[in-house]
């Protein structure tokens, strides 16, 4: 296997196990206002942009229900990642220990908006270890779109074929496949679907499995 001239990862659910956490501030939430919303359509938002989520719940909800929502869920998060860092997923600190010793630059594609991810990525310690960070927002469309996997291995000046992308979510495989990068799957809440699983790439149990691939 031929090794990467870069990496471009997802943050939520792949480096840091905050995907959960999102859930269960989520439906304490709805718990809280009284409005009930199903597994499944929650799980539609999962690894998509803020729009697309609003979207989605909107859809749901109505618009008023759902700012109300969004408000309380947004503050309970926020409250959350500020008391104490989100912890690691397994292999991550072996994964990024590797790829610099190897010299391999890394990059990060999330939905995410800046402030939050840099505040996230701080806490934990992983910030110093991307020298490029495409956020939610920052490009003309997010995931499933590969505008951010574009954005991505542009700022690391290489082309998206030399790079490997790292995801959870089948919204975040959709944008690495379709931006043309080698694309590896580490599932965390939700299992790939059918035409994900289609791409015939990888789909692995945690980033260790990566670290062996690098050797």
């Amino acid at each position: 296997m031929t090794r990467p001239a870069g990496v471009v990862f997802d943050m939520d659910g792949l480096l840091l196990d905050s995907e959960r956490l999102a859930r269960d501030l989520f439906f304490s939430s709805c718990k809280e206002l009284g409005c009930e919303v199903e597994l499944a359509m929650y799980h539609r938002c999962v690894g998509a942009s803020w729009e697309a989520t609003r979207e989605i719940l909107t859809g749901a909800l109505g618009s008023r229900t759902y700012a109300r929502l969004e408000t309380r869920w947004t503050q309970r998060y926020q409250d959350a990642i500020h008391a104490q860092p989100v912890p690691l997923k397994p292999g991550v600190e072996a994964l990024l220990a590797r790829l610099e010793a190897l010299c391999i630059p890394r990059a990060l594609a999330t939905s995410t908006r800046r402030n939050v991810a840099e505040t996230k990525l701080r806490a934990s310690g992983l910030l110093p270890h991307f020298s490029v960070l495409v956020c939610g927002g920052e490009t003309e469309h997010g995931k499933p779109h590969p505008d951010p996997y574009l954005a991505a291995v542009a700022g690391l000046a290489l082309a998206a074929e030399e790079c490997w992308a790292c995801e959870d979510s089948d919204n975040g495989v959709k944008a690495a496949y379709a931006a043309g990068l080698k694309v590896y799957q580490v599932p965390d809440l939700v299992p790939p679907g059918a035409d994900v699983v289609a791409f015939g790439h990888p789909v692995l149990e945690s980033l260790e499995e990566l670290v062996a691939a690098l050797e």
